[in-house]
């Protein structure tokens, strides 16, 4: 059986299902143990009495992001909100680089997904 796809395809195709596994596994596993990924919410947001709902409804918006990239339709605007997130995350932590470099890197794979769509 023979793929016929271009490295063209392939590129964003790729791209796609990165990002898509990183905000899926990120998802599933804060729903699975909240306690672990309260931490990562802004301190003001930590505060909240119900910090790990507010948790819970971004695990949501993350695993929707996840399905939009993976369907491929209008990616530009799905890699766009990936990358918006990202920066989201940056900005929220901006004194935890150990943990936010990564996030870094994400969001311009974000960026070229959206200028390769």
């Amino acid at each position: 059986m023979k793929l016929n796809i271009t490295r063209a395809q392939l590129s964003p195709l790729l791209l796609r299902i990165g990002l898509a596994i990183v905000f899926l596994y990120a998802a599933v596993n804060s729903l699975m143990h909240p306690e672990q990924w309260v931490g990562y919410l802004p301190s003001f947001l930590q505060k909240m009495n119900d910090a790990t709902s507010l948790l819970k409804v971004f695990a949501i918006l993350e695993i929707l992001l996840s399905l939009w990239l993976l369907s491929g339709k209008f990616i530009r605007y799905a890699a766009l909100i990936a990358a918006l997130t990202f920066i989201g995350i940056i900005l929220a932590q901006p004194g935890d680089l150990t943990i936010t470099f990564r996030d870094i890197g994400l969001m311009f794979m974000a960026l070229a997904l959206a200028v390769s769509a």
